[in-house]
């Protein structure tokens, strides 16, 4: 699992898409700092039932064109993770695409664990574009 709380500290590679799929890691305009981008997970899409653990959250359907977004960090109450949990849903034309690749150093990096049907599509633009040094040299400027 990958920490998205952090995930910008880090080098990413994004494919820049509007389909993206339940599962995948997003890049999406921050709903609370339009000028920021956060790295999450899509954990739902329109017509997902969404129900709290907290019994006094109604549960609620996320309506068209709505998604719902997590931080992967086990260390982080709800409540701390900055994603759907406090912001609520997110529209789907604030996401900027899929995470495909991440380098945390030269020897640090690999595929981001994304759905099966994100990462089938993946696939052949990392056996094709894919430049692990280039992408150091990037990271490191």
């Amino acid at each position: 699992m990958i920490d998205t709380s952090k995930a910008l500290n880090l080098g990413w590679w994004v494919l820049p898409s509007r389909r993206v799929f339940v599962g995948d890691v997003v890049v999406l305009k921050d709903p609370e700092k339009p000028d920021n981008y956060l790295v999450r997970r899509l954990s739902a899409i329109e017509g997902y039932e969404m129900v709290s653990t907290d019994e006094k959250d109604e549960p609620f359907i996320l309506e068209k064109d709505q998604c719902w977004v997590v931080a992967e960090n086990e260390k982080l109450k709800a409540k701390e993770a900055n994603d759907s949990r406090t912001f609520g849903p997110v529209q789907m034309t604030d996401i900027v695409g899929r995470v495909i690749y991440c380098l945390r150093s030269a020897v640090d990096h690999g595929r981001v664990q994304n759905s099966h049907f994100g990462m089938r599509k993946d696939t052949p633009v990392l056996e094709v574009e894919l430049d692990v040094d280039e992408m150091a040299k990037s990271h490191k400027a």
